[in-house]
């Protein structure tokens, strides 16, 4: 009976704790990473193996992993990315990691969400430089693709939106909770150092939190770059070139900052290498505040709180080519 009274009771304190976690939690404009939820696993798992397969590029080594390599915070780490014959990108590839908490997806915000952007690579020119039609017909060859696709959708054809809803499917799973600030967050309070906490304060302080907040720190609203001066780095239209408003020019999707400290370069044209420079120039452009060398060390340090446990799974084995799966051609 005392053991009974005693269980029930460390169950009722626990619980305590937990929900008063959870409201501490509720009351910051930052909130934890939540597990995906609703999750169609044979789906993902085709999912991971089109998201790695070369076979979707004209040259046949490109893959959506080339440009958004999980191995690297989900971006390739260089200023703009690399496309079909070495042709070089327009903008900096953005980290898929926690993509599809975004409220669009693109810097300009161009693709609803991430079925809309799954398609855009592998038919651009300067990417993947396929067409979908020329995809379809590599998967139609491969005689395990089409036993899958089959088995997943039902269907006796597979068409470009199987490929990519089955994409996005697996980009959902792509979520990073855990880290040392959602740890903070849900109540250990151990889990930062003073320096890390003053940090984060500083960071709500100074108005960095106006864009930088929800889930994904970020990804949640459109902002034009240079507020207070003007950037001087690559400016192309931003969200005006999907909106024709002249409002909108220099207007960028708001980047999410969690893994922030793996996603280098920073900016929509790469142009900053550092977290410490990162921080300089947002402080001066959009806020009008040139933080001290040890207010920037502080908020450099609380952003590195923010990642979290990586994507982690084995590495998909791709179907063989058949006899008849059109070949690459990486030289014409």
């Amino acid at each position: 009976m005392k053991h009974t009274i005693l269980s029930t009771a460390v169950a009722l304190v626990s619980g305590i704790a937990i929900q008063s976690a959870a409201l501490a939690a509720a009351d910051e404009p930052i909130q934890p990473i939540k597990p995906p939820a609703s999750i169609n696993i044979g789906m993902v798992e085709l999912g991971k193996k089109l998201y790695f397969d070369p076979r979707l590029s004209k040259s046949g080594i490109m893959s959506c992993n080339t440009c958004h390599n999980l191995s690297m915070g989900g971006t390739d780490n260089i200023p703009t990315s690399v496309g079909d014959k070495w042709q070089q990108g327009p903008i900096n590839a953005p980290t898929v990691l926690n993509s599809s908490l975004n409220l669009a997806q693109f810097w300009d915000g161009r693709a609803a969400d991430l079925k809309a952007q799954a398609g855009g690579p592998i038919a651009n020119p300067g990417e993947m430089a396929f067409t979908h039609t020329l995809a379809i017909n590599v998967l139609e060859s491969i005689p395990a693709y089409v036993r899958e696709f089959k088995l997943v959708f039902g269907k006796d054809k597979i068409d470009i939106d199987q490929v990519t809803t089955a994409i996005a499917e697996f980009e959902k799973t792509l979520v990073t909770p855990n880290s040392r600030f959602d740890q903070w967050l849900l109540g250990n309070k151990t889990a930062l150092t003073k320096e890390e906490q003053e940090g984060y304060k500083l960071f709500k302080d100074v108005g960095c939190i106006a864009c930088h907040n929800g889930e994904a720190v970020g990804g949640n609203s459109f902002q034009k770059m240079g507020l207070v001066e003007p950037y001087k780095g690559n400016m192309p239209d931003g969200r005006a070139a999907v909106t024709g408003k002249d409002a909108d020019r220099f207007n960028f999707k708001v980047p999410t900052l969690r893994n922030v400290e793996l996603t280098y370069p920073y900016f929509h044209d790469g142009a900053a290498n550092t977290l410490t420079e990162a921080v300089d120039v947002m402080g001066r452009l959009q806020l009008g505040k040139k933080f001290t060398k040890d207010e920037n060390a502080k908020i450099v340090a609380f952003l590195k709180t923010l990642t979290g446990d990586q994507p982690t799974f084995m590495l998909p084995i791709l179907p063989p080519s058949s006899d008849s799966t059109p070949r690459p051609t990486p030289f014409n």
